[in-house]
């Protein structure tokens, strides 16, 4: 049962709240930016892993293989990074409800560049492919409370009646990540040619990433903490095992947000991953084609829509402002349903236009509509005693169980129908069905007081 969602009062801190941050100007910048560049470097290190698995790993780690089954243990060694994102969700979640929002995300981003810039040294072989694997599981292990960390930290410094937006501004960095990622390999295909790929040049992304650690640790260094988690020391109400707590007593909110992330998660990884893949293989065969000609068609529409995807996802979140989160997800669940089929038969065509056109609708509308509600929606679910815990327990779970799986099940999938167009439609449609059960365990949330210890359903 829903539990009832307390008025915003006419005066008092939560009044204050809605009409200004809790922080300072300057400090509500520094958080936005430490969410935005903490996120670019996440999906930096995702993106280019999951564009070298498309396109390089079967052949630098796994040559023995053969491609088909190379390429399907490249897409296992990236769903290892998902397997790991909940562990890190629960070591690092539960610190950041006992010692802070600031030391954690100082902590993860370390654990995720390091070992993002190391997979850029390996090399080839055996050897290369074990550490490829454990590298892989120990970025997973830092990503698993990062964004948590920084949507927790946002909604929790932001105006109340603006929330949605500010709580999605530091995910525009995904974009950003994103679009780095895709914009290397591409300039890469066009400038440097497979083979000098092949060679050396597959390692300059990874071994990049070194320039956005120093950058992000620099901004958090100089992040004060949230005035919420303030509160909670302040009334001595912080518990010495939030992620216990969380697992015994918010199992709904966990399930709803669990669910709720299979269409944006997994359509996400979909979209920027096994399109690609697909593309370069499967496409490429049927028309006769350079592979390489059609992956970097994939590449080019998956950075159209990232660069797009920085717009409408703050806009979707502002939207989540106006007439409540669940409606917009519940909009963006239902359109990812009715889009996921036409999207794939205009991507079998390997026309730029129409691959263009699937990755825009997926990404910027579908997938990122639910995102932009989702970074506000999260945090409100969940009590102030064990809300960066719940937050990303959820979020990891949600993001192995769909994300991580998509590559394997969608290489697979392919592979078991020859490529047929609505067999991958078909998967993506059940993904919107699960997101869908997930919104209807949830419950409204918007301007919730996030200095309450109770979940907001039950």
């Amino acid at each position: 049962m829903d539990v009832q969602q307390p008025a915003i009062p006419s005066s008092g801190p939560v009044a204050d709240a809605v009409k200004k941050p809790l922080v300072s100007a300057q400090q509500l910048r520094r958080a936005i930016l430490t969410g935005a560049v903490g996120s670019a470097l996440e999906y930096y290190d995702f993106a280019i892993f999951g564009l070298a698995s498309a396109l390089v790993f079967s052949h630098i780690f796994f040559p023995a293989l053969g491609a088909k089954a190379g390429l399907l243990a490249s897409f296992g060694t990236y769903g290892a990074g998902f397997l790991a994102r909940p562990f890190g969700g629960l070591f690092f979640g539960s610190i950041g409800d006992r010692k802070g929002r600031k030391f954690v995300l100082l902590v993860t981003i370390a654990i995720m560049g390091t070992s993002t810039t190391l997979i850029g040294l390996l090399p080839s072989g055996t050897v290369g492919a074990v550490s490829l694997v454990l590298l892989r599981l120990v970025q997973g292990f830092g990503a698993g409370a990062e964004q948590a960390g920084a949507s927790t930290l946002m909604a929790e410094v932001a105006p109340v009646k603006q929330r949605g937006f500010f709580a999605a501004l530091p995910f525009v960095g995904i974009f950003a990540g994103l679009g780095l990622a895709t914009a290397t390999f591409s300039a890469m295909q066009h400038v440097l040619g497979e083979q000098a790929i092949l060679a050396w040049a597959w390692r300059i992304p990874f071994l990049s990433s070194v320039l956005l650690i120093g950058v992000a640790i620099w901004i958090r260094l100089r992040l004060r903490e949230s005035p919420a988690f303030i509160s909670l020391e302040g009334a001595h109400a912080v518990i010495k095992s939030p992620m216990k707590t969380v697992i015994t007593h918010a199992r709904r909110p966990v399930l709803a947000a669990t669910l709720m992330r299979f269409a944006e998660q997994g359509g996400s990884t979909i979209y920027t991953t096994v399109v690609i893949a697909f593309l370069g293989g499967t496409v490429a065969a049927k028309l006769g084609v350079k592979p390489s000609e059609l992956s970097s068609i994939g590449t080019t529409g998956a950075l159209i829509a990232s660069m797009a995807s920085v717009i409408t996802t703050p806009m979707f979140g502002a939207l989540s402002d106006r007439i409540g989160r669940i409606a917009v997800y519940r909009g963006g669940a239902i359109f990812m349903l009715l889009w996921s089929v036409p999207s794939w038969y205009m991507v079998s065509t390997g026309k730029p236009l129409w691959v263009d056109v699937a990755m825009f609708g997926g990404l910027a509308l579908g997938a990122n509509s639910m995102l932009g509600a989702q970074c506000a929606h999260f945090s409100e679910l969940f009590g102030n005693r064990y809300r960066y815990s719940g937050v990303a327990l959820a979020r990891e779970l949600g993001a192995v169980l769909s994300g991580g799986l998509a590559p394997l099940l969608g290489i697979y999938l392919i592979g078991l129908s020859d490529g047929a167009f609505w067999v991958m439609g078909a998967y993506m449609a059940v993904l919107s069905a699960i997101t869908l059960a997930g919104v209807a365990l949830s419950t409204e949330t918007r301007q919730r007081d996030l200095t309450l210890l109770d979940d907001a359903v039950r």
